[in-house]
């Protein structure tokens, strides 16, 4: 038995070393291959050398330094130290395979050769089921550049970024497939095929609760907000179900629930579940907690102000239930009215000004309070300074700000200043932002610097239009210089191409349509007239001829003489001078103007009381108004209020013309009393979402009750209201969408009146509207809001008749894009309900229209 056992080991030494002798005879032996080597007898060797083949893009001498062999380093071959090898180069997930290979030994040398067979290469990736907009997206997302290894991680990596991609619109159960094929150009690359179906848009289908006591579902539901469960009052279905909105809503839910005192509320857990392919359902479990109410209120660190004059300003108090969210507000602001603590402060000087309301104790129910107040210093305004301004002086900017040198700093003239700047309509009023750079502050004599920053916009605008109707083409060509300078006027160098800089507006236009129809117009203001106090001056001028009958409508051409056309030449120009007030406050402005008009008639029956002659038109004009809106082009809040009269001479008390039986004698001179009133209000009611509200009212009287009515200044309700005023019929124009242009006339007009109601308008009219709207672009490049509107107006032949809420109504949707060169440009549906009686049913609606308005301000 001996003897056996000692055979056995002679062979299998013998063996052994065969092995390696043919190592040394350079046959390579594999030391991962099992089959090629035994565990049985290993042997020490000094390491000679590592080498690796096979590598084509990544780094060799990173590969040896993974692999952990070191050239004299001693190592057992075959062992766990070589298994490890493999193990360590495997586990980058970079190859295919790899081996360990012994290509040499000498003597107690061994050398050693780490052979690989990397993974294929990424090409690119090919995505179908997507939009081309979608794809790019998803590529830039996914960083898919060339040479990335091919691998699962790769695959699901892509799958899931493609999948948070989806979620984010509302398509939470996608199916996608990831396939892979070998590139035909480049070896050992791939391409991933990637095919998406996107399925339905996912929305909430229901919302449950809960561990709640205290609140019913219904209102937890509604303190969710922006997530809803389908119900009958919404006509336009749940919204879809979004990630980050329902993450929002949460916070918004927890942050309700502790504004009402529970101070401890929390959701412990939540749940997103599937209904079915186009509904979720959502689980919430709620903690309620107790409810807290406030103690003890304590203040520290007040100089200033004492803690009574503090608590009011506060305005909570002990017994209050405990709202975090109120006292924050009450503390650090920013409120409507400006009616915080931090407010009072900063508005008083006190630039660095902090508070901090810690918890002092909490017992029962109960929560004390101790205020800390931290005061700093008064500081007053050492320089004003504007930057950005390339265009506009210095001056035009500087006069329109309320924070002057030398005065206290406050925060709220600093916001006054930011809307007055934004209201020039110069400057992009997204980038209208005031700095307090620290090194400008001087901490021991409290004084600090005011940087404006401002980023200027195009602010010229041109009108360039035509159109086709009654058988002839009209042309429009409008310029308006938004900044323009007359201080510049006679400089050569400031011509570029017209001399700007100095606020000041001009404004040219004309339209004709040839011979038949020519208008010009021309206007010029000064918002500061003399440069030093708030006074405007404007100066406009206009004149116009129209001509109807007599012209073949088909080849244009005038069939008659000119003295048998009926035509109609109007003149005028208008000066006026405002100033703003500082009472009832500085949001009030006062304007009075003084204009002249000529109308010369020339057979132009059915619109007048005379169809020969020339009538005049004096008249002194008074309006005040007040404007606290806070952007000129997309108001988000504020209103804008305008009482205006105007007043021509009672001239039927002095002349015997008005009992004249010639009418060209008794109408030359116009008399009448007009009165308008305008209120605009804006709020933002949920997010963007802005609402505006309107009510306009009108009316044009006269001195003597036996006195004809004038038949010039009257108002036309319905249309675009592009015009703003008729120079062919002297009238006013109204919108009101849905209705075609000055067809809503008095119900009381009998069929002998109508031309005259609609062509020279009605002398009583008034108007509501209720729009809702939503930004989609706010940039210096382009301003674009959608909008929904309800409107309602209706005109009257006399106060007798006057019904407020006996009106022609009408609703739609509409858009608006303002673009600095061409001003506001308007298109709305609107969808008339009230027929007009008299009027055709084809005639009277104008479901489409269009309107481009320039003037985006006023003084």
């Amino acid at each position: 038995m001996r003897h056996l056992y000692i055979l056995t080991v002679a062979i299998f030494v013998l063996s052994w070393n065969s092995s390696f002798a043919q190592i040394g005879s350079q046959k390579p032996i594999n030391l991962s291959d099992p089959d090629e080597i035994s565990y049985l007898q290993p042997k020490d060797y000094i390491i000679g050398g590592v080498t690796v083949s096979g590598a084509k893009y990544l780094d060799t001498e990173v590969l040896i330094t993974i692999s952990k062999l070191d050239v004299g380093q001693h190592i057992e071959v075959p062992s766990e130290a070589t298994a490890a090898v493999i193990k360590d180069l495997m586990g980058q997930n970079l190859f295919e395979d790899v081996q360990l290979w012994a290509t040499r030994i000498d003597g107690e040398h061994i050398f050693l050769e780490i052979r690989v067979q990397e993974r294929p290469r990424l090409t690119r990736i090919d995505i179908s089921g997507l939009s081309k907009s979608q794809t790019e997206e998803v590529n830039k997302r996914l960083n898919a550049g060339t040479g990335r290894i091919v691998n699962e991680n790769l695959i699901q990596s892509t799958k899931n970024t493609i999948q948070r991609f989806l979620r984010e619109k509302s398509f939470l159960y996608p199916d996608i497939t990831i396939s892979t094929v070998k590139d035909s150009i480049e070896a050992n690359n791939e391409i991933l095929k990637v095919s998406v179906d996107r399925n339905k848009k996912v929305k909430v289908g229901s919302v449950k609760f809960t561990g709640n006591e205290k609140f019913k579902n219904k209102e937890l539901k509604g303190y969710l907000k922006g997530v809803k469960a389908p119900a009958w009052f919404r006509i336009f279905g749940p919204g879809k179900f979004k990630d980050d909105k329902y993450k929002e809503a949460k916070e918004k839910l927890v942050a309700k629930l502790q504004d009402k005192g529970y101070r401890d509320a929390q959701i412990l857990k939540d749940s997103v579940y599937k209904l079915s392919p186009k509904r979720v359902g959502i689980n919430l479990d709620i903690y309620e907690g107790p409810k807290y109410y406030v103690g003890n209120i304590d203040w520290t660190g007040n100089s200033r102000y004492t803690d009574s004059v503090l608590n009011i300003i506060l305005g909570i108090e002990k017994g209050d239930v405990y709202s975090e969210e109120k006292i924050h507000t009450k503390l650090m602001g920013p409120t409507r009215n400006s009616d915080d603590i931090s407010a009072l402060y900063q508005n008083d000087g006190y630039l660095t000004f902090n508070i901090n309301p810690i918890i002092k104790k909490i017992y029962n129910d109960t929560v004390d309070l101790e205020i800390q107040i931290s005061e700093g210093k008064q500081y007053t305004i050492n320089n004003v300074i504007v930057k950005g301004n390339d265009v506009t002086n210095d001056r035009v900017v500087l006069r329109s700000i309320y924070t002057k040198p030398g005065q206290k700093y406050s925060r709220e003239l600093i916001m006054r200043s930011i809307r007055e700047i934004s209201q020039l309509g110069m400057f992009d009023e997204q980038k209208i932002t005031p700095d307090i750079p620290s090194s400008t502050m001087n901490h021991e004599e409290g004084t600090t610097d005011i940087i404006f920053n401002v980023a200027e916009k195009p602010s010229d605008q041109v009108e360039l239009s035509g159109g086709y109707g009654a058988g002839q083409i009209i042309g429009t060509l409008g310029l308006t210089f938004n900044n323009f300078s007359t201080s510049n006027f006679f400089k050569k160098d400031a011509w570029r191409p017209l001399p700007r800089g100095d606020g000041q507006k001009l404004s040219v236009r004309g339209q004709t349509s040839g011979k038949r129809y020519q208008s010009y117009s021309f206007s010029f203001s000064e918002p500061w007239l003399g440069g030093k106090k708030p006074i405007y001056f404007g100066l406009s001028a206009y004149t116009s001829s129209s001509s109807y009958g007599g012209f073949n409508y088909l080849t244009g051409r005038q069939m008659v003489a000119d003295k048998d056309l009926n035509r109609i030449w109007m003149t005028g120009v208008t000066a006026s001078l405002g100033k703003r007030l500082q009472w009832p406050d500085n949001y009030f402005q006062i304007n009075t103007s003084l204009s002249f008009q000529r109308y010369k008639l020339q057979n132009y029956g059915d619109y007048f009381l005379f169809d020969n002659g020339t009538a005049y038109n004096i008249s002194l004009t008074q309006e005040i108004s007040r404007n606290s809106v806070d952007a000129p082009i997309y108001p988000t809040s504020g209103s804008h209020i305008r009482l205006s009269v105007s007043l021509t001479p009672p001239y039927s008390s002095w002349s015997n013309d008005y009992k004249s039986p010639v009418k060209e004698t008794k109408y030359r001179w116009t008399e009448y009393h007009k009165w308008k009133f305008d209120s605009q209000w804006y709020m933002k009611v949920a997010g963007k979402l802005v609402v505006k509200t309107q009510a306009q009212f009108g009316f044009l009287g006269q001195y003597k009750g036996d006195a004809d009515r004038s038949t010039f200044e009257r108002f036309k309700l319905g249309g675009d209201g592009m015009q703003g005023f008729d120079f062919l019929q002297g009238s006013e124009i109204i919108a009101m969408r849905g209705y075609a242009n000055g067809t809503i006339i008095p119900e009381s007009t009998g069929n002998g009146g109508q031309n005259i109601a609609i062509r020279s308008g009605s002398p009583i009219y008034a108007k509501y509207q209720i729009e809702l709207r939503h930004p989609i672009m706010l940039n210096d490049q382009a301003t674009v809001f959608a909008l929904a509107f309800a409107e309602a107006g209706n005109t009257w032949n006399n106060f007798k008749e006057v019904n407020p809420f006996k009106v022609r109504r009408s609703v739609g949707v509409g858009a608006r894009i303002f673009l600095p060169i061409f001003g506001m440009l308007g298109i709305d549906y609107g969808h008339a309900f009230d027929p007009i009686p008299g009027i055709p049913s084809n005639n009277w609606k104008q479901n489409f229209t269009f309107s481009i308005i320039q003037n985006m301000g006023g003084f």
